[in-house]
């Protein structure tokens, strides 16, 4: 019976995993790079890869199951750290055009530095969704409407929010 549990709970997941990776398609059907944050072994990339086989991507954890996600090529490129990190912050700013946060981030600020001017950030949260939203705002993103009907977002554990960060004005 508890095999039968973790093989739904497998199949949900990579289900939720596949919807987040379509409601960037209409967004940006093509991005070059992507960076995953929190990946640990890359589940998310892996799944993604399949509606996006052109795109290039990388994963960013705080544990060393990211490399072994590379070693396994569900990412290219692993990074182990935080976001927040400076070392990270100042080697991949501004690098990616997707930045997908499926896992909770402390540190948003950081995980937005890694976005190209234009990009976009995905992200699901547990949490309160105009928290989230606020934050993004006051860090030059709009928050773009998602197709995903109002009430799978009630019905779900997670609240998907998609932004776009907007160019810096010059």
């Amino acid at each position: 019976m508890k095999r039968l549990r973790t093989r739904v709970s497998d199949l949900d997941q990579r289900r939720r995993y596949r919807s987040s990776a379509r409601a960037m398609l209409t967004l940006d059907p093509e991005p070059e790079s992507w960076l995953d944050v929190g990946t640990g072994d890359a589940r998310f990339p892996a799944v993604a890869k399949a509606l996006f086989p052109y795109t290039s991507f990388d994963g960013l954890d705080i544990t060393t199951a990211v490399l072994g996600a590379r070693e396994a090529e569900r990412v290219e490129e692993a990074y182990i750290g935080s976001p927040a990190d400076p070392h990270l912050t100042k080697a991949l700013a501004g690098r990616y055009d997707v930045v997908s946060v499926l896992n909770p981030v402390e540190d948003l600020a950081a995980a937005l530095a890694f976005l190209r001017p234009g990009g976009h950030v995905l992200m699901e949260t547990a949490g309160a969704a105009d928290d989230l939203r606020t934050e993004l705002e006051a860090h030059d993103c709009t928050v773009l409407p998602t197709n995903r009907h109002p009430v799978l977002d009630r019905l779900s554990r997670t609240t998907r929010v998609i932004a776009r960060r907007e160019p810096s004005p010059s």
